[in-house]
């Protein structure tokens, strides 16, 4: 197969797909290497394709009809509780972002949707011993919610304040 014909089977995965795709795995399946896969999709993204990258693997940045910025603030042993209660109400949080003194904004692409995708996340945050972005802003951090149905965003946010971690003024 050429890189063109990969190219374009490469989009119609990601535009397919319902969970992230490693890179690694897409490798196996198109017989080259990790890294002709990273280079396929900056020229994807180059093309115009909204691709993201998580830790989990490349999706497509497909925009929902309901979406939402929740400011929250917590300590990291709160971090689980939130999470499940995001995704238990039926919304994807698509990142997390903090404003650094020095910085400015800094994001990071979490993209779970499901219970299962946070404790895989939650999994990997242990095991690399990593600090949460918020560590950096003393626990103050913004998610990206979105749902394609109806009063999710609101369930969230209502989750969200009986843990006593919505910041419902972030200024």
């Amino acid at each position: 197969m050429d890189r063109g014909e990969r190219h374009a089977r490469l989009r119609a995965l990601l535009q397919a797909a319902d969970a992230p795709l490693p890179a690694g795995e897409l490798a196996a399946q198109f017989g080259v290497s990790r890294q002709v896969i990273v280079q396929d999709v900056a020229v994807l993204r180059a093309a115009g394709l909204p691709v993201l990258a998580t830790a989990r693997g490349y999706v497509t940045a497909a925009r929902a009809r309901h979406q939402a910025v929740v400011a929250v603030r917590h300590g990291p042993d709160q971090t689980a509780a939130e999470l499940y209660a995001l995704v238990d109400a039926g919304v994807r949080v698509v990142d997390v972002v903090v404003e650094h003194p020095l910085y400015g904004e800094l994001r990071g692409t979490l993209f779970l949707a499901a219970r299962a995708d946070v404790a895989e996340w939650l999994s990997r945050a242990s095991g690399c011993r990593a600090h949460l972005l918020s560590e950096l802003t003393d626990g103050q951090h913004f998610h990206t919610l979105e749902s394609d149905r109806p009063g999710c965003i609101e369930r969230a946010r209502e989750s969200l304040r009986a843990l006593h971690v919505l910041v419902e003024d972030p200024a």
